[in-house]
């Protein structure tokens, strides 16, 4: 099976239970973490994952409105774009 990425991103303010929360939800959907960065300056925590969803068990929408629901729940912003798009969108000319 071909590998399908996608990235995950998440801002906000800093707090217990972010990673775990995230890391969660991609578990129970069979989200494979392949990297992980993540970042705190003063209290404003960055994290960017790139996940391997070619074997998840819900759709890609699905897994968006959960991520998203829990980022809402923590107070931080979580996105998550498919690795082509999210490539695209951040290339430089």
């Amino acid at each position: 099976m071909q590998r399908s990425s996608a990235v995950i991103t998440v801002n906000g303010i800093d707090r217990v239970g972010i990673i775990s929360t995230v890391s969660s939800i991609l578990s129970k959907n069979n989200v494979n973490v392949a990297n992980i960065t993540q970042t705190i300056m003063q209290d404003f925590f960055t994290m960017v994952m790139m996940v391997d969803i070619s074997e998840m068990t819900c759709d890609f929408e699905t897994l968006s409105i959960e991520l998203e629901t829990a980022g809402e729940e923590l107070g931080v912003q979580v996105r998550i774009q498919h690795e082509a798009i999210f490539n695209s969108m951040h290339r430089l000319s």
